[in-house]
């Protein structure tokens, strides 16, 4: 990401922490403007470009009130139904994530020996973003502006496996869900470290249509355990690729964003900005 595309960046997470932080005020325009130090026109501008609507429509998407009127389109079939709800075009993404493979007992407890990884880095509306893969699939994708950190992160997940800098089509394919015509995204194909059961929670999330919302303890009745809503959280902390396996979308019974392993600021613009894709396509 550039230095300028990171500030905007850092700019606009800031301006939707000062609108959550004040939403019973309902701040205007040229209110959030002044905090970030811009001008509201230049605001607005650099918002719209960002997002594709307007602050004050993009306040609507995470907002409490939001989240609680997406919980209660849930219904008895948890998210089955949701899928009739006319998101045609942007509901049928889960539906190209359709093979998640679990690495062999072995290749689990031995940290990736003889694992041959690739990986890079690339720029994403939510700031940098790693993506690694083997000769399977993605096995690791993760928010981070720090490269050292981040190709520290991904080592720490498989101390044994051979690492290379290196752009594959897998990652290619992963990288796609960024572009605003997700129809258009090929098979992403996963290749992910973990046990038999959050190897489950993770298809589970892979169900939640983008634009939607779901609770810790939905999920858990959608898998049939409906009082391991607690194991459920650990499991979706535990998920090693970011926004493509979307635990951003599983927020608390409240209402309220809740935690995120890639900080709940971007959670909440990562829920704002997905609400906002899927309602313009409508």
């Amino acid at each position: 990401m550039s230095t300028q595309n990171q500030l905007d960046y850092e700019r606009i997470a800031k301006a939707i922490e000062y609108i959550r932080s004040n939403f019973k005020l309902q701040p205007s325009l040229d209110e959030v403007a002044e905090n970030i130090h811009l001008s509201p026109s230049h605001f607005q501008r650099m918002f719209s470009d960002w997002a594709g609507t307007s602050p004050k429509k993009f306040l609507q998407f995470i907002s409490l009130e939001h989240a609680k009127s997406l919980l209660k389109e849930e219904k008895a079939s948890l998210f089955d139904a949701a899928f009739e709800t006319g998101f045609s075009s942007t509901s049928r993404l889960h539906d190209l994530f359709v093979k998640i493979e679990g690495m062999s007992p072995a290749e689990y407890k031995n940290g990736g020996k003889n694992l041959n990884i690739n990986y890079s880095f690339s720029e994403s509306p939510f700031g940098k973003v790693i993506a690694a893969s083997t000769e399977k699939g993605v096995c690791y994708m993760a928010f981070e502006n720090d490269i050292n950190k981040a190709l520290g992160d991904l080592k720490h997940k498989f101390p044994s496996a051979s690492f290379f800098e290196r752009h594959d089509e897998f990652q290619k394919n992963a990288l796609s869900i960024f572009n605003k015509d997700w129809t258009q995204l090929n098979t992403v194909k996963l290749h992910l470290k973990g046990t038999d059961f959050q190897l489950k929670v993770w298809e589970s999330l892979l169900t939640i249509p983008m634009g939607k919302l779901s609770t810790y303890g939905s999920l858990a009745g959608k898998i049939g355990n409906p009082k391991a809503s607690r194991a459920v959280g650990t499991a979706i902390g535990s998920n090693p690729v970011a926004f493509l396996i979307p635990c951003h979308r599983v927020i608390q019974s409240t209402g309220n964003i809740g935690g995120y392993m890639w900080g709940s600021e971007r959670k909440q613009l990562i829920i704002g900005w997905e609400s906002c894709k899927v309602y313009q396509d409508i």
